[in-house]
């Protein structure tokens, strides 16, 4: 589909930048109004930091900003960036005991980038006492049906939590990484076999969309290469269930990126023709997704309401933009329920967009993340397209409606 290039130009002529605009292209909307004194747009931030290599400047900013009113504030943000541990903490679960294992080996990292050796030995062995410790008390939580399964997991567990004391003790920090993420996805596993009922009830005005109820596996193969992406149906049901849907119809093969921009977004599934989204063959009409946001702490998402609309500024999103390949849902500027097939792989940069100054948090829903193919996605552009969508695993989770 042929585009139109346009460009912007700050006035004083320190950012440029370039975006190529689709016909009927769904657009994501604009930061909330802010008082003149508060901190500058994020594009304007991120063209500064590109052409000048100056992170510090948007903290220099605030600091010399007056202080901004409370409707100003934007979301804390999420420190978590890596995408399999953000998944791991938005299961519906309560399993302190194995959950804290979980977060006293991620917790491994800012050692390691320091190579802090002693310390991460140390952690290490922390997290071999309490799996030993707490092991019987770890394995009551689980039911008769899935006890078999979760004692081979803490099983294997503990043999990979000697791979990780041994690269600790070689200071090998690559065989650290690969070893620590096998026995993170070992606690994953076992967490998600606690997943009982389906959290919350879906409101009766969306009966007729589809829905994801749990998780589905994803592979995208686009002209450079495959992605795999988790879409998470546990905090974004109707969401996921949407692009799953589509996935299975094999609305998305073939369809071109059209929208580009370093360091912010890549967009995709705007159909051919004059439609902007799918089209129901039954009905012969646009199916509409609501806007779909789960708050941590809340039982249930917000439907068609963004953060600012229900005065909660500051809070934190189970789905954050925190990570770099987070799926995004598209929705027009005028309407937040008109999102229909449009969807959008975050480009989150951490080193350029601290944590909760993204401004997509609150305002769209995110359903999921890219887990493989980081160095695929990074060459993705609107000269691109989608060849294939299809599910590998999780279908089963995908109901036609309610």
């Amino acid at each position: 589909m042929d585009g139109t290039w346009d460009r912007q130009a700050e006035v004083s002529g320190t950012c440029l930048q370039e975006r190529r605009n689709a016909p009927g292209q769904q657009a994501i909307p604009p930061a909330p109004p802010r008082p003149a004194a508060a901190a500058a747009p994020l594009a304007t931030l991120l063209g500064r930091w590109a052409q000048a290599g100056m992170a510090l400047l948007l903290s220099a900013a605030l600091l010399l900003s007056p202080v901004a009113p409370a409707q100003a504030a934007l979301p804390q943000g999420n420190a978590v960036k890596d995408p399999e541990a953000i998944l791991r903490n938005a299961l519906p679960i309560q399993a302190p005991q194995l959950q804290g294992l979980q977060h006293l080996l991620e917790a491994t990292s800012d050692d390691l980038r320091a190579k802090r050796w002693k310390p991460l030995a140390a952690m290490v062995s922390r997290a071999q006492s309490q799996l030993t410790g707490q092991r019987d008390v770890i394995l009551k939580t689980f039911s008769d049906a899935t006890l078999p399964q979760a004692t081979r997991l803490l099983e294997q567990l503990q043999a990979q939590l000697q791979e990780v004391a041994a690269a600790a003790d070689a200071r090998d920090r690559d065989a650290f990484l690969a070893t620590r993420r096998e026995a993170l996805s070992s606690i994953g596993a076992a967490e998600a076999l606690l997943v009982g009922d389906f959290p919350f009830a879906i409101p009766s005005e969306f009966d007729a969309l589809p829905r994801l109820l749990g998780r589905a596996t994803l592979t995208i193969s686009t002209s450079k290469g495959d992605l795999t992406a988790v879409v998470d149906g546990y905090n974004a049901p109707l969401t996921a269930g949407a692009f799953v849907d589509l996935a299975q119809r094999k609305f998305y093969d073939d369809l071109p990126f059209t929208r580009a921009e370093d360091f912010y977004v890549l967009q995709s599934g705007d159909p051919k023709g004059d439609a902007v989204g799918y089209v129901d063959p039954k009905t012969g009409k646009e199916r509409h997704v609501p806007l779909e946001i789960r708050i941590v702490g809340d039982a249930a998402p917000l439907y068609n309401e963004t953060f600012e609309d229900v005065g909660r500024y500051k809070a934190e999103p189970v789905l954050p933009f925190a990570t770099y390949g987070t799926l995004g849902w598209a929705h027009s500027d005028e309407q937040l329920d008109d999102g229909s097939s449009q969807f959008f792989f975050f480009l989150y940069e951490a080193e350029l967009t601290p944590a909760g100054l993204n401004l997509v948090d609150g305002r769209n829903a995110a359903f999921g993340y890219v887990v493989e193919g980081m160095d695929v996605l990074h060459e993705l552009g609107v000269d691109d397209r989608i060849v294939s969508a299809r599910v590998s695993e999780g279908a089963e989770n995908l109901k036609p409606h309610a």
